[in-house]
């Protein structure tokens, strides 16, 4: 999990036996398209219609509101989809990294938009004083255990679910929790009404054993199908290898032994399975897991230590999504008809949410991305499911819809009052939190509306409608703000690469506005709950725009910035964010004020949106 410096990863690179192959023998990226790390965005075109939806948000200040802890590290998040529900793991320190206490949670959602509250699945362990590891000076004395797991959920042939962890051992802030030298997995059943049986042991690292540990073995539970299915999980190499890290380095259930991190896998239509690394790292099995050449890097994909996660696709298509870049922002998607070649690089999620609490190791933006692995589940909508950490601090699921859509082929006309229920934002893009909700909701006049509310102080909603690359384009829409002295509406209009060229706001003082170069230009106050029908007319070849509100024609207005086309709107309850950076310090040590603490909630109701253009 922690960060390496360019020399480390070099370093780490040539100790594993890189080696380069024809690009046509692996996974490789044959697209043109590059992320630019100037941007959080990376100036890359989204899919279209992806839901990013805010499962946890850390609060330290109010625990019953977060966790019922106010841990503030939390990160790892692993998916699966298993009685008709989606379950997410993720593990949780304190404050930073490889800082005990650490522990382990749940939360679940039967449709993906609401979540239950964090459920402690793996609890606190006290590692026995006096415990030491070679080769480090430290010793044990009233130490806590930290998690860590690669592998999450396993779905037994006979459809019983196991969840899994593993307790490391941190001595200090700079001590590996996944350097073989770690306490043992940890596994329990998930069972149908919710609840979870009993924590066993189902491996234990060298030097601990049942005498020495505060769970018994999975051996002696007394349900033969709990036994029955860890004993088929152990007995697959591809779950296996998902363990290497923790595991002790010569222990021979590994069918791999390399320091490579982070394993996934998916099957190519052949039958041959495909590995991927942090760092890019990949090779491919020809007997299902058992042996595996040496990895090499993706020839062309950019990716550092973040994780990478690769399936296929229900179109039967492949995908890739990871950050491409030395950073850990963007989070993209790259698509492959074959499994090997692959030809483009996709937004999934540009937003960088402002780190609320410092900490150790705690790297910005969306990271360490995962799906649902061959076997944990099949959503029955079709779409690519995700899960990743905002800042090691909060927990985000994605749903792709599939197949993977860049272009929009019409313009828009919703309605939100006359779309089909449940329908209503399938082409639109947004970025919802806890705090920071999108939703359909009914204005305050009942109209069934496009609803972004706000009591975050520290982050916004937004909404995105992608449509036809326009350099003339007409567009109306219709705003219900709920209240005129707190909160803001920007409404932007951009390029393809989420360049904007005008941005429009309804502020906090009650007027409603435009950028104007340096300043802003007041067009006319508004009032709280009253109706504002806006038709926007631009040219991006003359750079000039005209509007008319509730039938009163506006100034002729110009563009704050060029642009040759137009193709994104963008409803957004808050400033664009430019920290962090490239040149941003790695590690935020500090934390920002009153950051359990919610804000005046502001919410602003979009009854309808409609564009046409050439």
């Amino acid at each position: 999990m922690k960060l390496l410096n360019s020399k480390s990863i070099l370093t780490v690179i040539a100790a594993i036996g890189i080696t380069t192959v024809n690009a046509q023998d692996t996974v490789h990226y044959s697209g043109k398209t590059l992320s630019n790390v100037d941007y959080h965005h990376g100036q890359l075109v989204p899919v279209i219609g992806v839901h990013s939806q805010q499962v946890f948000r850390a609060n330290r200040e109010h625990p019953d509101q977060a966790d019922g802890f106010g841990f503030t590290y939390n990160h790892a998040p692993m998916l699966a989809y298993w009685n008709k529900t989606f379950y997410v793991e993720y593990l949780s320190d304190k404050v930073g990294e490889s800082v005990p206490p650490g522990q382990t949670l749940v939360v679940t959602s039967k449709d993906g938009n609401t979540w239950s509250k964090p459920t402690v699945v793996f609890p606190q362990y006290k590692i026995p004083d006096g415990t030491t590891k070679p080769g480090h000076d430290g010793v044990a004395k009233n130490l806590m255990a930290v998690m860590h797991q690669r592998m999450g959920f396993y779905t037994s042939k006979s459809n019983h679910l196991l969840v899994l962890g593993f307790y490391g051992i941190c001595l200090d802030a700079k001590d590996d929790p996944n350097d073989g030298l770690g306490i043992g997995r940890v596994v329990r059943e998930a069972l149908p009404d919710g609840k979870y049986g009993p924590i066993y042991f189902i491996h234990y690292n060298p030097k601990w054993n049942e005498s020495n540990t505060s769970y018994p073995f999975y051996k002696k539970s007394k349900n033969k199908a709990f036994v029955q299915a860890c004993d088929e999980l152990m007995a697959n190499p591809l779950m296996m290898m998902q363990w290497v890290e923790e595991t002790d380095r010569k222990d021979p259930i590994i069918p791999l032994h390399k320091e490579y991190k982070a394993f996934n896998y998916y099957h190519l239509p052949d039958g041959r399975v495909v590995g991927l690394w942090k760092n890019a790292l990949t090779a491919i099995s020809k007997d299902g897991g058992k042996t595996w050449p040496n990895a090499t890097r993706a020839p062309r994909f950019v990716n550092a230590a973040a994780k990478i996660w690769g399936q296929k696709t229900s179109d039967g298509k492949y995908a890739t999504v990871y950050n491409p870049s030395e950073y850990r922002w963007p989070l993209a998607v790259s698509v492959s008809k074959d499994g090997l070649d692959y030809t483009n690089l996709l937004l999934v999620n540009g937003e960088i949410s402002t780190m609320r609490y410092g900490g150790n190791y705690k790297s910005y933006g969306p990271q360490y991305i995962r799906g649902i692995i061959e076997g944990n589940g099949t959503p029955p909508d079709g779409k690519m499911w995700l899960t990743y950490s905002m800042n090691k601090e909060d927990i985000w699921v994605s749903s792709v819809p599939v197949p993977l859509t860049e272009v929009a082929t019409a313009h828009a006309n919703d309605n939100f009052a006359q779309l089909p229920a449940g329908k209503e934002l399938d082409k639109w893009n947004y970025n919802s939190g806890l705090w920071t909700p999108v939703s359909i909701d009914k204005a305050p006049d009942g109209t069934k509306s496009l609803a972004l509310k706000d009591w975050d102080r520290y982050d916004y909603a937004k909404a995105e409608r992608i449509v036809p690359e326009s350099e003339v384009l007409e567009t109306e829409f219709v705003v219900v703000p709920a209240q005129n002295s707190n909160g803001q509406l920007d409404i932007e209009f951009q390029d393809a690469k989420g360049q904007a060229g005008i941005r429009l706001a309804f502020d906090s003082t009650g007027t409603f506005k435009g950028k104007s170069g340096y300043r802003y230009k007041n067009f006319m106050k508004y009032e709280a709950g009253k109706e504002y029908r806006i038709k926007l007319k631009l040219n991006v070849k003359n750079r000039f725009y005209t509007m008319n509100v509730n039938g009163k024609e506006l100034s002729l207005s110009l563009m704050f910035a060029p642009l040759t086309s137009v193709s994104r709107i963008v409803f957004r309850t808050g400033d664009v964010r430019r920290f962090p950076d490239a040149d941003t310090p790695t590690d935020q040590n500090f934390d920002l004020p009153k950051a359990g603490d919610p804000v005046k909630q502001a919410s602003f109701y979009i009854k309808s949106f409609i564009t046409k253009g050439n």
